[in-house]
C-alpha cells in the first residue's frame, strides 16, 4: 500500500510538472499604456513650438537633453528604447506624416473611454462618458483571460491612476489590480514592503495618480514572483504633467517611461520563463492638442480638441515581423484586445470584440 501511494504521488507530481511546463510554453503578453502621449512626440521628438512656449520653464536644459541634429536623432534622444530596439526588432505604427494612422473609435477622447476601448475591443460611448469611478459593465480581455482554463490566476494589472480597479472591474473579473496609492498585499518580499512604506513618503503630486516609478516596481516585483501570463501596466504621469502645462516634466517623464519599459524588456529577455516567448504591446488611451492655440491646446484632449483621436501603437515579440517604422495603413485602437486574444489563443465573440486582430507577421 505504501509503495502504491508513493507511485501515485510521483505520477501526480509528474503530471503537475507537465501541465506547468505546457502552460509556460503558452505565449505571454505585456500590454502597456502611456497616458495621453501624442503620436507627434513618439515619431518626431520634442515639439519646438512647445519648447519655445510659456509651457517650458528651462528651454536650455530641454534643448541640451532632447535636441540633436535631425528629427531621427531627436526622437531617439527622447525615447531611446523605442528607436534603438522596437524600431529594429518590432513595429511602430502611427506616424501620420508617413501615412500610418492609428485612431480611436470612441468619440469621448479621454481616459476611461480610451482604456475601455483598449481593454474590451469596443467603444461604449453610451455608457462610458466620464472618468467617474463606476464599475465597468463591459468585460476586458484581462477578465476573458482570467476566466479561461489556460490563464486563470495568471493575469494581473498595475496602474498609476486610481480608477483602474473600476475600469477592469476587479470585483467581478477576479483580476488583481494595484493602482493609485494601493499597497501591495499578500506574501510580500522585502522590496514590496519597502515600496509600501515609501510611496506616500515621496512627493504626492496628484492624489489620484501616483508616480510611475512605484507602479513600475510594484509590477516588476509581482512579475518576478508570480510570472503571470498576461500583464497590464498603465503609466500615467505624462497626461497629468501635460494637463498642468508642464512641458519640462512631460518630456522628462516620457523619457523616463521609455527607460522603465526598457528595464521591463531586459528583465523579460533574461528570465527563462519569459525569454523569447513574450509580446509587448504598447499604446496610449488618447491623443491631445497639437499646438498652443485655443481649440488645439497641447494641455487638453476630448471631443472638442482637434487631433485627440489620433494615437499610436508599438509591438515587440517573437512572431512580430521586424518592419520597424510603418508607412501607410489604417489601424484602430479596438484591434488591440482581439490581438491579445489571438496571441493567447482565447476564444472571443466577434460581436463583443468587433475589431480585427492585427497581422503581426
Amino acid at each position: 500500500m505504501e509503495r502504491l501511494f508513493k507511485v501515485t504521488a510521483i505520477i501526480m507530481l509528474l503530471t503537475s510538472m507537465s501541465i506547468k511546463a505546457q502552460q509556460d510554453k503558452n505565449p505571454n503578453v505585456f500590454l502597456i499604456t502611456l497616458d495621453g502621449v501624442r503620436w507627434q512626440d513618439v515619431f518626431t521628438g520634442m515639439d519646438t513650438n512647445l519648447l519655445n512656449s510659456d509651457y517650458t520653464e528651462n528651454k536650455e536644459l530641454l534643448t541640451s537633453k532632447f535636441m540633436g541634429s535631425s528629427l531621427e536623432e531627436n526622437r531617439k534622444l527622447l525615447m531611446p528604447f523605442f528607436w534603438n530596439t522596437i524600431a529594429k526588432e518590432g513595429q511602430l505604427h502611427g506616424n501620420r506624416t508617413k501615412g500610418s494612422k492609428v485612431d480611436l473609435t470612441n468619440k469621448m477622447l479621454f481616459s476611461y473611454p480610451g482604456y475601455n476601448e483598449i481593454l474590451t475591443g469596443k467603444a461604449d460611448d453610451e455608457n462610458i462618458d466620464s472618468n467617474d469611478k463606476n464599475y465597468n459593465k463591459n468585460s476586458t480581455i484581462l477578465e476573458t483571460a482570467n476566466m479561461s482554463n489556460g490563464y486563470k490566476g495568471k493575469v494581473a494589472a498595475f496602474g498609476s491612476w486610481d480608477v483602474f480597479p473600476f475600469i477592469i472591474n476587479d470585483k467581478r473579473s477576479g483580476v488583481p489590480v494595484n493602482a493609485g496609492y494601493m499597497d501591495a498585499s499578500g506574501d510580500l518580499n522585502e522590496k514590496e514592503k519597502f515600496l509600501n512604506e515609501i510611496q506616500r513618503q515621496a512627493p504626492i503630486v496628484w492624489e489620484s495618480v501616483r508616480l510611475d516609478v512605484f507602479t513600475h516596481h510594484f509590477a516588476k516585483e509581482y512579475v518576478k514572483k508570480n510570472h503571470p501570463k498576461l500583464v497590464y501596466i498603465s503609466y500615467g504621469e505624462t497626461d497629468d504633467f501635460a494637463h498642468g502645462g508642464l512641458f519640462d516634466f512631460y518630456m522628462k517623464s516620457l523619457q523616463n517611461t521609455d527607460a522603465l519599459i526598457a528595464d521591463l524588456w531586459s528583465f523579460v529577455q533574461n528570465d527563462p520563463i519569459y525569454k523569447d516567448n513574450t509580446y509587448f504591446i504598447i499604446t496610449t488611451d488618447h491623443g491631445r492638442g497639437e499646438g498652443i492655440e485655443e481649440g488645439s491646446k497641447w494641455t487638453g484632449h476630448g471631443s472638442d480638441v482637434k487631433g485627440a483621436e489620433h494615437t499610436w501603437l508599438a509591438i515587440l515579440g517573437p512572431d512580430v515581423k521586424a518592419i520597424g517604422e510603418v508607412s501607410n495603413g489604417q489601424l484602430y485602437t479596438n484591434q488591440i484586445a482581439p490581438t491579445v486574444a489571438k496571441i493567447l489563443n482565447l476564444k472571443i465573440d466577434a460581436e463583443v470584440m468587433p475589431g480585427n486582430p492585427l497581422e503581426l507577421n
